[in-house]
């Protein structure tokens, strides 16, 4: 038997791409597969997967971890994605820091939600990277605009983990290909911080730009840190 969870690379930052791969993501990752393992009950019983505690190590001007993924564990998120008869499997959130080449610590936190047709995270950044700089460094960008605030929408491809549970080995290859919506934290594209949503689905077919849409539009005005003005 071969578990297999999916997530978004970083096209935009390749040295946090790399980071997040080997400090983070494999954390995140073996937790998610330690809940599908040892308590299946949380994918088949009638109360949605709750937040796991994680451990938050940014100082308290940034988003925590646990705060985003609050945010993103509502109790309406299936219906968003349209798949209402669903329920989150399992919730986690991060914060922690990632390292550049050079040196500079860059907070990084995010958080994930997985039910059986879709994933999605949240995450913040704090790399000072406008919503115009992102959609110049990427492939078939679109400009839009999420609650009045400049944003771009993208896609990136994802990796696939495979668990041998049986053996306890872990494989990876391509995965299919997550969407992605990056929106400026305040009214204007100042580079004073973004949020972005990335939805993919288990199955590796394309998702929907319209769920994305939905759940961005009610998620990012609850999150801490937000500029609703």
């Amino acid at each position: 038997m071969t578990e297999v969870v999916g997530e978004p690379e970083k096209r935009v930052r390749p040295a946090v791409q790399v980071i997040a791969a080997v400090a983070v993501f494999l954390v995140v990752i073996g937790a998610l597969w330690a809940q599908r393992v040892f308590f299946p009950q949380q994918q088949t019983g009638s109360v949605p997967a709750s937040c796991s505690k994680s451990a938050d190590r940014l100082p308290a001007r940034y988003v925590s971890g646990a705060r985003l993924c609050e945010a993103l564990n509502r109790p309406d998120l299936p219906a968003l994605l349209g798949t209402p008869r669903e329920q989150a499997e399992t919730a986690s959130g991060n914060g922690d820091w990632i390292t550049m080449a050079g040196g500079t610590k860059i907070a990084s936190p995010d958080a994930t939600v997985t039910l059986k047709t879709y994933s999605v995270k949240l995450s913040a950044s704090y790399d000072r990277l406008s919503v115009a700089d992102v959609e110049g460094l990427m492939d078939g960008a679109r400009r839009t605009t999420v609650l009045g605030h400049p944003a771009v929408l993208y896609s990136s491809p994802t990796v696939s983990i495979g668990f041998s549970l049986g053996g306890g080995k872990a494989s990876t290859g391509p995965g299919g290909t997550a969407r992605c919506l990056l929106v400026s934290r305040h009214p204007k594209d100042d580079g004073q911080g973004t949020f972005e949503v990335a939805l993919w689905r288990q199955d590796d077919v394309l998702p929907d730009d319209a769920a994305l849409a939905r759940v961005a539009d009610q998620v990012l005005r609850t999150v801490p840190g937000w500029d609703g003005r």
